[in-house]
């Protein structure tokens, strides 16, 4: 397998925690002796991108000095050298918990069925300072934010971390979607067969509008642009998202009907670039997702975004306007436009994925496609329908605007919302 960009953490391969097939009856039996320690749904995505190496170079949860050196210099430690991290993953337990287990100890994780899911060798069981956790992510002291609310009402009871190395079993898979999902090491073997030079990642938690799918279709293009043999992979993110986000199961088929109906990139492409080549955007990209949790955390997210990517064997991702962005409550920004952008260029450890920038986009009337912004005057108006007209019309069960959104997620929206 020839690999296209190492590991994160100067890795030769991603860290591998998951309990192989000939040890799991022998595994569940000492996990089952153990004391138990309860994981949520959220936190659950974590257990299992640590054990397949999502999270290299991490072996397990932030112990108190890791996630403390997160918080104030955003950078890990692997082999005596600093790499970039912006968001310090653990895993919370309440007061009740913490006072029964402590480090040097084996705990057992269990998932909210009560099934065992992981083991930690425990190196560390400590207070959890949410404010400073919270000021140190999201840049600011409001708590009326998306990320505030996983941390102060989502987790309100939760009052400790814990630390340790992990064992985790393999990820079972989603009836619906699960074919899509695969470990890093299965990521970079399928990325071999391909025989592309450069992949760029595509990261998203929403349904595809166009102008959202020619971000993805503008950084493909600018890297066969560069003479490289390009591909990319639309890899939406599938883990735990905010109550309002379109869920997994019904985003999925939205891709799935892009990719089929070979939408992606129609009308919006360089034919100028796509017909010398014979081919077109659907015959470069793939569909993948990556199941793990949104922090909602604007420009520090979009790093951590880069990392899950680079571990995969991804050597690009696309970073757009507002990216991993969520608003106060109120509506007003908390981060710039463009931020997640700039952060790249400004982090204290090694990163080695490349970031794609691409600017607003969207559908003018006067070259009848999809294009970026900053090439018309700001007096000529493009097509804008607002996220709330969007909901609307699907809820109605009609279909939006085919300058906004392709017919095939239209159809499907549509569908599940009026049954909603």
């Amino acid at each position: 397998m020839s690999d296209l960009i190492v590991p994160h953490g100067g890795l030769s391969e991603p860290v591998c925690c998951t309990v192989g097939e000939k040890e799991r009856a022998e595994f569940l039996t000492e996990a089952a002796t153990l004391t138990k320690v309860p994981v949520s749904l959220a936190d659950l995505s974590s257990v299992y991108r640590f054990g397949d190496g999502t999270l290299s170079p991490l072996t397990g949860p932030m112990n108190s000095s890791e996630w403390n050196q997160v918080l104030t210099e955003s950078t890990v430690t692997s082999n005596g050298k600093k790499y970039a991290w912006t968001i310090p993953i653990a895993f919370p337990v309440d007061s009740a918990v913490a006072k029964t287990v402590k480090a040097g100890q084996k705990v057992a994780l269990v998932n909210p069925a009560g099934e065992i899911v992981a083991t930690v060798d425990l190196n560390d069981v400590y207070a959890w300072d949410k404010a400073t956790y919270l000021k140190s992510v999201y840049g600011t002291g409001r708590l009326d934010h998306p990320g505030a609310d996983m941390v102060v009402k989502n987790d309100e009871k939760m009052t400790h971390l814990i630390g340790g190395k992990i064992r985790a079993l393999p990820q079972p898979k989603n009836p619906e979607f699960g074919k899509y999902v695969l470990t890093p090491r299965e990521v970079r073997k399928r990325l071999a067969e391909t025989g592309w030079e450069a992949v760029v990642a595509f990261q998203t938690r929403n349904p595809l509008h166009r102008a959202h799918e020619y971000a993805m279709v503008y950084a493909l293009e600018e890297l066969i642009r560069s003479g490289k043999n390009a591909g990319a992979v639309l890899n939406p993110l599938i883990g735990e998202t905010k109550g309002d986000d379109v869920n997994a199961v019904v985003r999925m088929k939205t891709y799935e009907a892009l990719i089929a109906s070979r939408g992606l990139g129609e009308g919006d492409s360089d034919t100028a670039l796509w017909g010398p080549r014979k081919e077109s955007v659907p015959d470069r990209v793939l569909l993948l997702g990556l199941d793990i949790k949104m922090f909602y955390g604007g420009p520090k997210e979009a790093i951590m975004h880069g990392i899950y990517r680079q571990n995969m064997g991804y050597t690009h991702i696309v970073i757009g306007r507002k990216h991993a962005d969520a608003p106060y409550h109120d509506g007003s920004a908390i981060w710039g436009d463009f931020d997640a952008q700039e952060i790249f260029h400004k982090l204290n450890g090694d990163l080695k994925i490349t970031p794609i920038n691409v600017g607003f986009a969207a559908y003018y009337d006067s070259v009848g496609r999809v294009d970026l912004m900053e090439k018309h005057p700001k007096e000529e108006k493009p097509v804008f329908i607002s996220g709330k007209d969007v909901r609307t019309t699907l809820q109605a069960g009609k279909l939006v605007d085919p300058r906004i959104m392709r017919e095939s997620t239209s159809t499907i929206l549509a569908a599940a919302m009026k049954q909603a």
